[in-house]
């Protein structure tokens, strides 16, 4: 069950530029899910997904969603706002068990799902991640396995120069602390809730 209060989800016309300084966006909704083995690989280009090359690194699809490569063997499905999640979930749902070295892993229980948003984005992780996530740094398609407000947390950067934002996946659990973390965090950039509508 989610944690969030009910005001969370409710598109609250925060100032104008919040979006563009500091917003938190609760994407926990969006489908989400894991593959790992030797022929992943092979099972998601065979369905369209443009894989990256690399672990740690992640390619945004044409839907608008991302796959991240966690491992040599492991891939995470991000779903799209465009599609509210519904190709990733389809993913899911066709998976049947064969003679591949193909697992299912599912995400949607067992991993929450934040975005931050804005040019502080970096600089409000500071405070809780010893990752450097600056752009310089960690540029758009990166991926950080790390710990941030003591719980182990993917970062994705799956922003631009003009629109920064970090997605966060972590234990589903944590929601509650690790939001509040976030937001305490957020406080000296006066960010604010941004409601899933007005990302897209």
């Amino acid at each position: 069950m989610n944690s969030l209060p009910a005001e969370a989800f409710v598109s609250r016309s925060p100032r104008a530029d919040v979006l563009h300084t500091c917003a938190l966006t609760d994407l926990t909704e969006l489908a989400r899910v894991g593959f790992r083995g030797a022929d992943s690989a092979a099972y998601l280009q065979n369905r369209g997904y443009r894989l990256p090359p690399l672990p740690n690194n992640a390619v945004r699809q044409e839907d608008g969603g991302w796959v991240a490569r966690l491992s040599q063997t492991e891939y995470l499905l991000l779903g799209s706002l465009a599609d509210e999640g519904a190709r990733v979930a389809g993913a899911e749902a066709e998976w049947a068990q064969d003679a591949q070295l193909n697992y299912l892993l599912p995400r949607q229980d067992s991993h929450a799902w934040l975005q931050l948003s804005g040019e502080f984005a970096s600089a409000v992780m500071a405070k809780l991640c010893g990752v450097d996530l600056r752009a310089e740094a960690f540029g758009p398609g990166a991926v950080a396995q790390t710990s941030a407000a003591r719980i182990n947390v993917i970062v994705l950067n799956v922003g631009s120069d003009q629109r920064p934002a970090l997605q966060l996946l972590f234990d589903r659990a944590s929601l509650a602390y690790f939001r509040d973390a976030l937001l305490d965090a957020m406080a000296e950039f006066d960010g604010g809730w941004v409601g899933v509508d007005e990302l897209m």
